[in-house]
């Protein structure tokens, strides 16, 4: 009778105990104090409220339920800040406390395990990188002695351009061509992917730009997939969309591009010996790797964790954002007219526009910043994830919450901006904002310390390129196509290209001769 009555015992005991435990979680539930949002359905959270561009539809939640709401993506708690005030909060006031990444199979998969700096939780790696990126790579003294290679690019790219004059044009095709051409010979020393006169790949390059293409891309698409293993762990292993086998034979690519890189680098090193002098940055990285007084050692997963980041950061960003520019300025041809002829009085029509003239270029600026404010490049910002419990805005966040910092809604708060749907570049005339991280209504290049650090060569590039096409060429659109018509619907992704590339028709408007290289 004895070993019955203790079991019964010991069943009650636990029920109870089960009981005030209950009790005690819905007390302290009530008393925490979330924002506001949707409630979520089982397993699946808020996944159900997502469309195919999650920054429109998380949009649309905000305008019901605030510029800070709370939901559910399968098994975590996300917070979306929809309002400068709001994004100022997690990238200023409590930047360090969500200065992490969350872990994602991306992460794990094609970017080395984290060991980059984009996607690199916070910490001595992290650091170091960044460290690197400021003070060696992207530092006003080193952009400066790459200035050359920027100058001959645009030139080629003008003259490329100039030989489709009268001919469809898709440019954003031309433009990514552009970007790698540059980041490539300032990241790595060569194109690594220059075609030669009859069609064959020349003996310096290991791919083909199609093929280096297909690989960002790829990159490009599966950084932004929202893979249902990232929000519901348990079902990880059964890879149900396919991302991660893509993910893993993307990386066997990555891996054979890069290695080939280093090894020709490290060559060449070796064959000069004392004479070798650092000429780009995949140099400057493979010597850094070899400090023995590096507070993380750089393995070589970090090299090219590194070296990726270098790549995609500066191909594609510009390139969407040159296309959304010149797109909105064809559509309102006044505008047009308007910065043209800032640079024919500022630069005239005998020379080319170079990076030292954009500072007296003000209208060109404002366009800049209309277009990041209406087209931002990365529309939900790299997520950003809670180190420990906090409080922000009067609201209980708890440790892992993840963050996402919408820009596309920020651009469209109608209490920052009169008529926000409308390309208006006179908006920041007289404005002192900034798109470097100091002013929140724009943020192209994020804020705090998961900046992008590569900020320096994008605003060096963008208004460079917008300044040069304008410049060079009077734009048109193809025949049979009118202005009303032109779609300015987006693509989803990590970034936000145009849904139809635009396709336009160039002429010449400077003298011939400066087409010439």
């Amino acid at each position: 009778m004895e070993a019955p009555s203790y079991l019964l015992l010991s069943i009650t005991l636990l029920a109870s105990l089960a009981f005030l435990s209950g009790v005690f979680i819905r007390r302290r539930c009530k008393q925490l104090k979330f924002p506001p949002g949707p409630k979520p359905w089982p397993i699946i959270g808020n996944f159900n409220l997502i469309g195919s561009l999650p920054h429109q539809s998380l949009h649309k939640l905000s305008r019901r339920y605030g510029p800070l709401m709370q939901l559910n993506f399968g098994s975590y708690p996300v917070l979306i800040a929809s309002s400068a005030e709001m994004a100022k909060e997690f990238l200023k006031t409590h930047d360090q406390i969500f200065a992490s990444r969350p872990p994602t199979a991306s992460g794990k998969y094609i970017n080395y395990n984290r060991s980059d700096v984009l996607w690199a939780p916070f910490g001595p790696h992290w650091r170091q990188g960044r460290k690197i990126y400021l003070n060696e790579l992207f530092s006003s003294k080193r952009l400066e002695s790459l200035e050359y290679i920027r100058v001959e690019e645009m030139r080629a790219f003008v003259s490329r351009l100039y030989g489709l004059s009268g001919q469809p044009v898709v440019l954003v095709e031309q433009l990514t061509r552009l970007n790698l051409s540059n980041i490539s010979r300032m990241v790595l020393g060569n194109k690594y992917f220059e075609m030669s006169s009859d069609n064959q790949i020349e003996s310096n390059s290991m791919l083909s730009l199609e093929e280096l293409l297909e690989i960002l891309n790829e990159w490009f698409f599966l950084t932004g997939v929202f893979n249902i293993g990232d929000w519901i762990p348990w079902l990880d292993f059964l890879d149900l969309q396919g991302y991660v086998k893509r993910m893993k034979a993307l990386r066997k690519k990555l891996d054979r591009f890069h290695d080939q890189v280093f090894d020709q680098h490290e060559r060449r090193k070796k064959e000069l010996s004392k004479d070798f002098v650092p000429q780009d940055m995949v140099d400057i990285l493979l010597q850094l790797a070899d400090d023995p007084d590096l507070d993380v050692k750089l393995t070589r997963d970090a090299l090219r964790g590194l070296t990726l980041d270098l790549i995609v950061g500066g191909t594609d960003s510009t390139a969407v954002t040159v296309e959304w520019a010149i797109s909105e300025l064809i559509k309102q041809p006044q505008l047009l007219t308007k910065a043209t002829e800032e640079l024919d009085r500022v630069v005239g029509r005998e020379r080319w526009v170079e990076e030292k003239d954009i500072p007296q270029l003000p209208y060109l600026d404002t366009i800049m910043k209309e277009t990041m404010r209406k087209h931002p490049v990365a529309p939900l910002l790299v997520p950003h994830m809670a180190m420990k419990d906090c409080n922000v805005a009067g609201y209980d966040i708890g440790k892992g919450t993840r963050v996402f910092i919408n820009t596309w809604s920020i651009g469209r708060d109608p209490f920052l901006w009169e008529q926000p749907e409308e390309f208006r570049p006179e908006r920041f005339s007289g404005r002192n904002i900034d798109v470097k991280g100091r002013s929140f209504e724009v943020l192209p290049f994020g804020a705090g310390r998961r900046m992008c650090p590569g900020y320096n060569l994008g605003v060096k590039m963008i208004p460079l390129s917008i300044a040069n096409l304008l410049q060079a060429f009077n734009w048109k659109l193809p025949e049979n196509t009118k202005v009303e018509d032109l779609s300015m619907e987006e693509a989803p992704g990590i970034t936000t290209p145009r849904k139809f590339p635009l396709v336009a028709v160039l002429e010449p408007r400077l003298p011939l001769h400066l087409y010439e290289i």
